[in-house]
Order: C-alpha cells, then structure tokens, then sequence
C-alpha cells in the first residue's frame, strides 16, 4: 500500500510540474509540448494557420514515385466522406466517370485484401482520403533531399 502511495504522489508531482521546476519548458507553460508549428503554451490556442490555396484548372502534378496514389486536382472543400456518402464517387465511380468526364477509379479498389472482387468499392478503399490529397503548390513543413525515381524524372522532362 505505501508503493501505491508513494507511486500515485510521484505521478502528481510529475503532472502538476513540481518534479520538474529546474526545466525552463515547464515554468513557462509549454509542457514540453512541440510539434511542426513551434512550441505554444498548452493554456493559450494559437491562431489557426491560413488555408491551402487549390489554383483552379492547373495541370495535372506528375507523380514523384513508383504507385504513388494520383493528386486530386480540384477543391474537395465540402465534399463529404462518411459511412453514409461519398462525394468522389459521384463522379469517379465506374457507372458516372464517363458521363461526368472524370478518371475511374482503379478497379484495385474494387478488390478485397485477399483479391476477391467485389461489386461496390472496397470498404478498406471507400475513404479516399486515407491515400488521395488535393495537389497545391505548398511548401513542405520540414526540408527533405528526396529526388525523384530517374525512370520518372526521364518521362516528365
């Protein structure tokens, strides 16, 4: 009972910033919190970051590598995906791509894990989010020296 004790009274002191008063982090409220946006104190909300802007009717980003899923080249601000709709399929499913002048989507997305196929999209493949992103001209959130696969970088330039 007293190692119970003991360890609840260290966990509180941990938390409540006692056990840790020599660090500067903790004395100015931050709690040792920071991510890509900078260190901000856990009290205050910083201000959100402005929108990505989507030029309309750009070209098409090329792809970087080897099965990368393609950008979507429009907005899709306000298109819902949930369990009951999915906006994409309006016009990228099989049955509407033509009609709506839009790219199927891959017939990979109609097939399960094990290969079987199915008649309706995949549920592992119905959030199109999880893989597809809005293409936009931003700058990445940390530097990287990544290049692009030669076989790629000929077929482009």
């Amino acid at each position: 009972m007293k190692r119970l004790m003991l360890a609840l009274m260290t966990v509180g002191l941990f938390f409540t910033g006692v056990a840790h008063s020599d660090d500067a982090q903790y004395e100015r409220g931050i709690g040792g919190v920071e991510s890509l946006r900078g260190a901000s104190e856990l009290e205050t909300t910083r201000p959100a970051d402005d929108f990505k802007r989507y030029p309309r009717d750009q070209g098409v980003i090329d792809s970087d590598y080897v099965y990368q899923p393609p950008l979507i080249p429009h907005t899709i601000r306000n298109y819902e995906v949930s369990l009951n709709a999915n906006k994409c399929l309006s016009c990228h499913s099989w049955k509407n791509a033509k009609e709506m002048g839009a790219t199927k989507i891959s017939v990979t997305h109609y097939e399960t894990r094990e290969g079987q196929v199915l008649s309706d999209v995949s549920p592992r493949r119905y959030f199109c989010q999880q893989c597809h992103v809005p293409q936009a001209d931003a700058k990445p959130l940390v530097g990287n020296t990544f290049k692009r696969v030669d076989a790629l970088r000929d077929s482009v330039e």
